[in-house]
């Protein structure tokens, strides 16, 4: 059997749960209530109403009742249909008609000529249905049985009483059944355990048992990881290049003055800014730990983690910016760094850290000589020469 949501079910509760007449009532001898609180304590001839933080009914209602509001409690006879929509309901009288009701908590103490149709976190009915059972909650307990057929939906459940007709449940926690249980048509149910049936309870038409487990199994477990993994990597490269696009388009002078590194100077001045790189990289985080020893180097080390953070992190994205200017350069002939050839870099570098040890060589060497051009860029800049001017922007 299909397993229906609780929003599947509240559309379902909602598209059924109108009384027939609803709109053809004789609006003559109907009644209307709104208000913070409403007693109702004279009769209605017609359909009545109601709508406020706390109704309280205790007058018989010879039509349709319709109510909503925070707690609706119905000690009267209804003679028609009855519609609740509150967060505490609670009908202690007899109704000759349908019943339909969602809330949180509720709770039916009197017979039910017609239909039950229930939506709420628990659904407690120690009356008895005439009509045909429907029920969604979190925890069911039908104490007195039902002359119709039965469906519950939900987590805990409990039976008791006479049952006349068919009982279907799908549960997600467990079904119990009281002892003295008759149930003259088929139990039919889906759980993750077999249900408690004590020897005392009788169900003549046979039990019908699916087992059904809410836990994946281990191919669901890795289908499962490996969707989180692959749109975790997703949601990774996709900020990489949007933050490698803005930076190559806001200051693209920056990464045009870290390409022209590979291009103007010589191997060895390469080799000694990927050390320079390398060596921040690598020493820092010592020469943190170091200061994080004493109390007077505890601001010094912040200061310090800051800047090395904000360091590696532009190392990182310029990288990828690196590789999508060398491509501009060499492909396109083009020296000015535009938004796309950051993102076509990172993109490029991206994958290529996902290639397992060359990979993580190749994104280890990219990042320190980005890092190490970064410093230089940056002294630089703080601290000019008179013949050397430096432009970031």
């Amino acid at each position: 059997m299909n397993r229906i949501s609780f929003i599947s079910l509240l559309i379902i509760l909602v598209s059924t749960s109108l009384p027939s007449n609803v709109f053809a009532a004789d609006t003559s001898t109907a009644s209307f209530s709104a208000a913070r609180s409403i007693l109702t304590e004279s009769p209605s001839p017609g359909n009545s109403y109601a709508a406020g933080f706390s109704v309280v009914v205790t007058a018989p209602i010879f039509g349709d009742f319709s109510a909503a509001g925070g707690s609706i409690t119905t000690a009267a006879p209804v003679d028609g249909d009855v519609l609740l929509l509150a967060g505490s309901l609670s009908s202690r009288a007899p109704i000759d008609g349908d019943l339909r009701a969602a809330g949180g908590s509720i709770s039916i103490e009197k017979s039910i000529g017609g239909d039950l149709v229930a939506l709420g976190l628990s659904v407690y009915d120690s009356g008895r249905a005439r009509g045909s059972v429907f029920i969604a909650a979190l925890n069911t307990v039908l104490a007195n049985g039902a002359s119709g057929p039965v469906t519950i939906y939900g987590n805990n459940i409990s039976l008791a009483g006479d049952f006349g007709g068919d009982v279907t449940i799908v549960a997600a926690g467990r079904l119990a059944l009281a002892p003295n249980t008759k149930i003259h048509g088929t139990l039919s149910y889906e759980a993750p355990e077999t249900a408690i049936i004590p020897a005392s309870a009788s169900i003549l038409g046979g039990v019908e048992y699916k087992n059904i487990s809410y836990l994946p199994d281990a191919g669901t477990s890795r289908a499962l990881a490996f969707m989180s993994v692959g749109f975790f990597l997703f949601v990774r490269i996709l900020g990489a290049l949007i933050l490698a696009g803005l930076l190559a388009g806001l200051f693209p002078r920056l990464a045009e003055v870290i390409t022209e590194r590979i291009y103007t100077v010589r191997a060895r001045s390469i080799l000694l800014t990927t050390l320079l790189g390398f060596a921040v990289l690598v020493a820092t985080p010592i020469l943190l730990s170091l200061l994080v020893l004493t109390f007077v180097g505890i601001g010094v080390a912040l200061l310090i983690f800051i800047a090395y953070a904000l360091i590696v992190f532009l190392s990182l994205l310029y990288a990828g910016i690196l590789i999508g200017s060398i491509l501009a350069r060499r492909y396109m002939r083009r020296t000015i760094v535009l938004w796309h050839d950051g993102v076509i870099g990172m993109l490029i570098f991206s994958l290529i850290a996902l290639v397992p040890f060359v990979g993580l060589v190749i994104m280890l060497l990219l990042t320190a000589f980005s890092a190490g051009a970064l410093l230089i860029v940056f002294f630089n800049f703080a601290f000019p020469r008179e013949d050397q001017t430096i432009e970031l922007v």
